[in-house]
């Protein structure tokens, strides 16, 4: 008895431990409408492309994006994340990593943190300039004490020679016009392609706290301006992603473009972080017609609390649809998966 007595303490603490991971929840999760189940299914098979740097929970590897180069050879930056610090500033490393076959990465180069500087790090994006061939590297994050911006790097040949001196804002939230202006408040989270002669941009923008898609353009990738008025998304809230919306991936289709947004229910589980894959399509890269309103078309298989399946990059690779995203693990870390969809 005595033995149970000095025991106690330590069995709470182990059962305080297991209740924070675990969490009790009986209220609705994500789910796969009736309809989208076969889409479904080709996100039950992947390989793991990368893994947090500690199998943990709130330890993460995601926000992955990914180019090939003209010697086939593939390149991606992703984000990593550990708790150690507060919620919205737990990125501390944009990592990049390089691949001959697309899915066995090794390690080329890191960029931390306290090197730009910036207090933390978010979704990168990594495209090849069309032209020069040149990388450009775009990030995010809290700028100078100011609101979270679209920072990018001048254009390198070589991702390890980054000029970390030349980080500069591209993309910034508009000032307020007047005391009660709602305007958006910052932007972050940075989905870019070439296509149509123009780089498009698609971020996540905050209007009072909701976080919504809103679309820039660029005729060389450092310049941007708003399509249509700086204050409207592109998306509304709606169905099942009536507390969040935000862009994903945009693959070209030749004739359009699937429009990849994430989003989440108000009625979830911290929809901040449980979040799910929907599609759209798009002629024109502005106007969006959503595919899946039931449900999503992909939420993690592997779920612990959290059936996130996020930052997701789409690309042709040969034949096959490759898709890489940042999923949720059971307890509750997130790793890297690939993806990958046979047109049959």
């Amino acid at each position: 008895m005595k033995e149970l007595f000095y025991a106690m303490p330590l069995l709470l603490i182990s059962f305080g431990s297991i209740w924070a991971q675990e969490g009790i929840w009986d209220g609705p999760v994500p789910e796969i409408a009736p309809a989208l189940v076969y889409a479904a299914e080709h996100f039950n098979d992947y390989d793991v492309v990368l893994e947090p740097d500690k199998d943990a929970p709130e330890y993460w590897a995601g926000a992955p994006s990914v180019v090939r180069d003209d010697n086939g050879t593939f390149w991606m930056a992703c984000r990593m994340r550990s708790p150690e610090h507060p919620r919205g500033l737990r990125g501390y490393e944009i990592r990049i990593l390089k691949s001959e076959d697309g899915i066995h990465f090794e390690k080329y180069h890191s960029i931390l943190r306290q090197e730009v500087p910036i207090p933390g790090f978010e979704r990168p994006a990594l495209l090849i300039d069309p032209d020069t061939k040149e990388f450009k590297l775009y990030v995010c994050g809290p700028w100078k004490d100011g609101p979270w911006s679209i920072v990018k790097f001048d254009d390198t040949k070589d991702l390890k020679k980054i000029d970390y001196a030349t980080a500069r804002v591209v993309i910034a939230a508009p000032e307020r016009s007047y005391t009660r202006d709602v305007s958006v408040k910052e932007y972050k989270d940075p989905v870019i392609i070439y296509a149509q002669g123009k780089y498009h941009c698609y971020v996540i923008g905050y209007v009072r706290s909701n976080e919504r898609i809103f679309h820039f353009e660029s005729v060389d990738g450092e310049i941007w301006g708003p399509v249509g008025d700086v204050n409207q998304p592109v998306m509304d809230l709606g169905s099942w992603h009536n507390f969040f919306i935000r862009p994903s991936g945009i693959l070209p289709l030749g004739i359009g473009y699937l429009f990849v947004y994430e989003g989440s229910s108000t009625q979830w589980y911290d929809p901040v972080y449980n979040i799910g894959i929907g599609l759209g399509f798009t002629f024109d890269l502005h106007q969006i017609i959503d595919l899946t309103i039931e449900s999503p078309v992909a939420i993690s298989t592997t779920p612990g609390n959290f059936h996130t399946f996020r930052y997701s990059h789409w690309m042709w690779v040969d034949s096959e649809i490759w898709v890489y995203a940042e999923v949720s693990r059971p307890n509750n870390s997130h790793e890297v998966r690939l993806f990958r969809i046979k047109m049959k």
